[in-house]
């Protein structure tokens, strides 16, 4: 089968792939460019854990075909952090503990972002309302939910 060449940039970096129509961009992202830090825990756009963020805006990556990806800005949750500083969610998720297996964070950091730089003052609800397309099975979320609420106010105040 005949592959696309696609060239676009991902957190920040041009980059060009070779990929086959029926690919999605999850799969390029893991399989064709080593960014694994997104993950599959569905493939039907239930979860969350694949979420990046495209032109802005918030999209799951395996309901994305990754030659739809062409001429597209990608952030994904390796481009959060800038080089060894954490992003100050990344930082706040470690230090309250708001992870447990790790398969849900990305999904969860990345669309904390997208909202915080929406929205920089979010109440609970919008929070929640905003996370509501990823799934945790471990935390519960009231530690995911409060750091969220936590980051905007330190975020804020700086």
């Amino acid at each position: 089968m005949a592959k696309n060449h696609v060239t676009t940039t991902i957190n920040g970096e041009p980059v060009e792939y070779l990929c086959e129509t029926s690919q999605t961009l999850l799969d390029v992202l893991r399989d064709e460019l080593g960014l694994t830090g997104s993950k599959e825990g569905c493939a039907s756009g239930d979860c969350g854990s694949c979420s990046v963020t495209i032109d802005g805006r918030l999209v799951c990556s395996c309901l994305v075909m990754g030659v739809e990806a062409s001429g597209k800005s990608i952030t994904t949750i390796e481009g959060m952090a800038d080089g060894d500083k954490l992003h100050p969610l990344q930082q706040k998720f470690l230090e309250q503990a708001a992870l447990q297996c790790g398969i849900c964070t990305p999904g969860m950091l990345i669309a904390a972002k997208s909202l915080l730089e929406r929205n920089p003052d979010p109440t609970e609800t919008e929070v929640r309302y905003w996370l509501a397309g990823n799934l945790c099975r471990c935390t519960g979320y009231d530690k995911i939910i409060r750091t969220v609420m936590d980051v905007a106010a330190e975020m804020r105040s700086a």
